[in-house]
């Protein structure tokens, strides 16, 4: 399959430079993944297109403040954006510099703080928080939200809330999981109340999750890793909802991928390590019945996945329908629910 196969026109207009002004306010595009139907709704509706004995899957990973500013001691600006954080003391960060630093110098951070450069990992470099101080700790006092390049502003006080979901607890992405965003604490609490199980899992969104795809055959694309962990309480309550004919609704593509990476070896396992699992048209789901997920960028991984999901061509005309009526997208944007309709 070729890149462009999976492109598609957007206006710049149409890209959510901030979120709704309720979390649940968002409109949801509903995709019958077996006959292509479209349905427009409204996302407080979401809860009436699950059924008694469902199970629905969040990611609760928790967005750091992983966008550093600073200085080289040259003078130079430096501007850090946080992959991962490797141990209590050191990250794996992109550095963006007139000229990238060197192995052994000293970059202060804006804010307060000092980071050493130990050296380089491929494309990132490997800073230590000087004085043996937590890298948590240096984040969190002196990081920015982390918005998607395609978000062209700056960050400000509302993003510390709104760029996280209600149910976020592990501290580790730096990407949110933004199918997620728009749930409240209210919408959650009422899916016990109507027979509808939840459950959950960690996966934290890497920057990787923005490179584009550079290869022309997108078979030859090569995947970047992200920590992920499915605990064995998430997969018995799977297993109890293969029991009772219940689907497996999985919120967001990073569910998808820690669940099926979680079921590569065949039956549905814990798992708490490292996937680059790519998914494309042709990919044999065995977790997944239903997708919550936003609207993706033209030829990116996301995009890929939700094809495979629910067909090029039907994933292909329902974006275009939401272009025509207007849908907002991307992170701060809409969402769009596939399933096959009752």
């Amino acid at each position: 399959m070729r890149r462009r196969d999976f492109a598609y026109e957007l206006p710049d207009g149409l890209i959510a430079q901030y979120p709704a002004p309720r979390r649940d306010a968002a409109r949801l595009l509903c995709l019958d993944r077996r006959t292509g139907d479209i349905t427009d709704r409204r996302f407080t509706e979401f809860p009436r297109l699950l059924q008694p004995g469902d199970l629905v899957v969040l990611n609760d990973t928790r967005v750091l403040p992983a966008r550093l500013l600073g200085r080289k001691a040259t003078g130079g600006r430096v501007e850090m954006l946080v992959e991962r954080i490797i141990d209590v003391g050191r990250m794996l960060a992109q550095v963006r510099a007139s000229k990238s630093p060197r192995a052994g110098s000293t970059i202060s951070v804006d804010g307060g703080g000092e980071l050493h450069v130990e050296g380089r990992e491929g494309e990132f470099f490997i800073l230590a928080v000087k004085n043996d101080g937590r890298a948590v700790d240096l984040l969190e006092a002196a990081g920015h939200v982390p918005l998607p390049p395609y978000i062209r502003r700056a960050d400000e006080a509302p993003d510390r809330d709104r760029y996280q979901t209600v149910y976020a607890r592990h501290p580790g992405a730096v990407a949110a999981p933004t199918a997620g965003l728009h749930f409240t604490d209210e919408m959650i609490r009422a899916f016990s109340a109507n027979g509808i199980a939840t459950g959950y899992l960690t996966l934290h969104v890497g920057a990787g999750t923005f490179q584009p795809v550079r290869t022309e055959r997108i078979e030859e694309h090569v995947m970047h890793k992200e920590r992920f962990e499915v605990p064995e309480a998430l997969c018995a309550e799977i297993r109890a909802v293969r029991e009772r004919k219940g689907r497996v609704v999985a919120v967001g593509t990073t569910c998808v991928r820690a669940l099926e990476s979680a079921a590569r070896a065949g039956g549905l396992k814990p798992v708490n390590g490292e996937t680059d699992i790519f998914i494309y048209p042709g990919f044999e789901f065995r977790i997944v019945d239903a997708l919550l997920t936003n609207f993706h960028l033209p030829e990116s991984t996301l995009l890929m996945l939700v094809c495979a999901f629910a067909g090029r061509e039907r994933v292909l005309r329902a974006y275009e329908h939401a272009v025509r009526e207007h849908y907002r997208f991307y992170s701060y944007g809409d969402a769009m629910f596939i399933s096959i309709a009752a």
